[in-house]
């Protein structure tokens, strides 16, 4: 057959195809509902461009293959014992040190239907009847363990586990449809995430691509046990955590894909601010000893999704095309699934990015949590934990700087040369002085 005969009948396939509604066949055809919104995306010259040349991710260790599905969060106990995480299934499974084991559970309604499957996604279905554990966040002080679970909102379970008890299922009379994350300050109130009142958890897809706005961050009381709306109409909200002293919270908004910092303390108690514009798509954001916060970016921002979140007319032209969920999804992430992590100081500065671009060995991380010189990175989406020991940020450094001397205009060369000769000296004099105090002895 020629080219012109091949491509006759392609044309003659896909006139066939859409004459049998390829609306039923497209990413939201069980959404008659759907409305892309528009995505307050930053300019492209304030995206973040850095990246991990030596991509260190691909060093990690992964561990607890296939004996975990969708751990999404980690978190060790006040004794240090741990990790805990939420499972696919809708259990929170804790580490022993030798086996994995049952701790809590967020339904009260399991059956059958959440028994063991092979994929994270295949609980997706069921999610809603098994629960869903999301974030994770202990309180140091009385060792409960508080659980923010998709479908059955916020939960707290004490230190013997079991079933969790309910404290929010809902913020000023509207239902809470997709609770995310969590943190906790000193006094015990409770600060988190609702992604959308309008999809769950197992329609997250349809979210990304609808980029709709009603996210909130919330704060429940303890004391008056009651449920505030402190910032409204996000597009996405996500991770939380605190800053280590108190002041202020951090959470990303996912579509924007940004941090946000909102103040508890001083002048601008009560107000919200951008913190800083993010490389990519953020989930769970987790405050390390020295005060710093590791942000698990999804993905990284492609010219796609970007945009995308500039057109929602178009995107939603592209939407109704018969292309699956799946793929519209894999196209908006870049095609392949890979791994980016990043650190930034209090006031926004990025200070190291992580990452495995190909995704070989890390995944879509869901969250960081730094312990003891050790990375523990979850993927909602992964059936493993993977483990990274903290890279210096300013290891190659000299080399680097080295290598921008050389290729400096002017007298590049010589700085560089001086530069390389006074280490040398200084690193002579040293071993010298080494060697006249072992004399003396």
């Amino acid at each position: 057959m020629t080219p012109a005969g091949i491509l006759a009948g392609l044309f003659l396939l896909l006139a066939l195809y859409c004459g049998l509604d390829p609306l039923k066949h497209s990413a939201i055809s069980d959404f008659p509902d759907f409305e892309a919104y528009k995505i307050d995306m930053p300019p492209w010259s304030e995206v973040p461009t850095e990246r991990d040349a030596d991509n260190l991710l691909q060093k990690s260790e992964i561990k607890f293959l296939n004996q975990v599905q969708g751990p999404e969060s980690m978190a060790f106990d006040p004794t240090g014992r741990g990790p805990y995480s939420g499972v696919a299934d809708g259990r929170v499974l804790f580490w022993n040190g030798e086996r994995w084991t049952d701790f809590a559970y967020t339904s009260p309604n399991r059956s059958e239907l959440c028994d063991p499957k092979p994929s994270p996604l295949s609980y997706l279905r069921n999610e809603h009847i098994c629960g869903r554990p999301l974030g994770l966040r202990f309180d140091k002080k009385t060792g409960d363990l508080y659980i923010a679970d998709a479908y059955f909102g916020l939960l707290k379970v004490g230190p013997e586990g079991g079933l969790a008890t309910s404290l929010a299922t809902e913020a000023e009379g509207v239902p809470l449809r997709f609770t995310n994350d969590l943190d906790l300050d000193d006094e015990g109130n409770i600060y988190f995430t609702d992604s959308s009142t309008k999809y769950q958890r197992r329609n997250f897809i349809q979210l990304v691509l609808s980029a709709e706005d009603s996210g909130r961050v919330l704060k429940y009381n303890p004391s008056t046990k009651e449920t505030t709306v402190l910032v409204r109409n996000l597009q996405f909200p996500n991770g939380v955590s605190l800053s280590k002293d108190g002041s202020f919270f951090v959470f990303c908004e996912g579509s924007p894909g940004r941090l946000w910092k909102y103040w508890l303390k001083g002048e601008k108690a009560g107000t919200s601010e951008v913190m800083a514009i993010l490389p990519g798509f953020p989930d769970n954001i987790r405050t390390n000893e020295k005060g710093e916060f590791w942000v698990a970016i999804h993905c990284r921002r492609t010219v796609y999704s970007y945009l995308c979140g500039l057109y929602p007319t178009v995107r939603k032209f592209l939407l109704k095309l018969p292309i699956p969920s799946k793929i519209q999804f894999l196209l908006h992430i870049g095609g392949r699934l890979h791994a980016v992590v990043v650190k930034y100081s209090p006031e926004g500065k990025l200070l190291q990015i992580l990452e495995d671009s190909q995704g070989k060995v890390v995944k879509a991380v869901s969250e960081v949590e730094e312990k003891d010189g050790k990375l523990w990175m979850g993927s909602v989406l992964m059936p493993f934990v993977a483990q990274s020991r903290v890279a210096d940020p300013n290891k190659g450094f000299l080399i680097r700087w080295l290598i921008r001397q050389v290729l400096a205009d002017g007298n590049g060369f010589p700085g560089a040369m001086e530069a390389t000769a006074r280490l040398g000296s200084s690193g002579g004099k040293k071993k010298q002085r080494e060697e006249e105090k072992r004399e003396e002895e």
